[in-house]
């Protein structure tokens, strides 16, 4: 496997804001967001406060000359971000982490208590995790007018799961059907 860098993984990325504006480039917002999301910071709030703590940690990695933006610097410019394309840099990287050998792989739906959409009603996500990798391998959201059986085969067909087992827990949202999903190989 080859050593690439965290954030060779975003490069596909391209810096929203207009040059002649920027005052934190975004490989350092990057680099904050993901390492802060990573360390457990649930909200932008956290994530600047982690990363004043961990500045020191932060200049080892890339210069960080003007300190630490604001946890709004850092909200405004990852919601210009296009989503696709950040989710699919995510997904890349940690594909890129994952082990080759098959794994059990537990899709499952949750309602994030801090996140919501843009109607204001809480962030569905469903996610596929690798059990013995101990690791989130992607995530999709689950439309508000739709449920987690529309979701999970786009989830799936983003993911490379030759071999791997795979268990569904539908749970409270499963609608369409009154019977439990079953594991099955993919």
């Amino acid at each position: 496997m080859s050593k690439t860098s965290l954030l060779d993984h975003f490069s596909a990325l391209e810096d929203p804001r207009q040059a002649w504006k920027v005052v934190y480039p975004l490989p350092e917002i990057l680099l904050i967001v993901l390492c802060g999301t990573m360390a457990g910071a649930e909200d932008f709030c956290e994530i600047e406060r982690w990363a004043r703590q961990k500045l020191d940690f932060l200049r080892r990695l890339l210069p960080f000359e003007k300190g630490v933006p604001s946890h709004d610097a850092l909200n405004d410019v990852m919601n210009a971000l296009p989503a696709s394309l950040f989710s699919e840099c995510v997904t890349n990287w940690v594909e890129a982490l994952r082990e080759k050998e098959p794994d059990v792989v537990a899709i499952d739906g949750k309602t994030s208590r801090r996140a919501h959409g843009e109607d204001g009603s809480p962030l569905h996500l469903v996610s596929a995790w690798a059990s013995r990798q101990r690791l989130v391998l992607g995530q999709q959201a689950v439309d508000k007018k739709s449920n987690e059986i529309v979701a999970i085969p786009l989830l799936l067909e983003r993911l490379e799961l030759n071999g791997a087992l795979v268990t569904i827990d539908a749970g409270d949202d499963q609608t369409r059907s009154s019977q439990p999903h079953q594991g099955h190989t993919r």
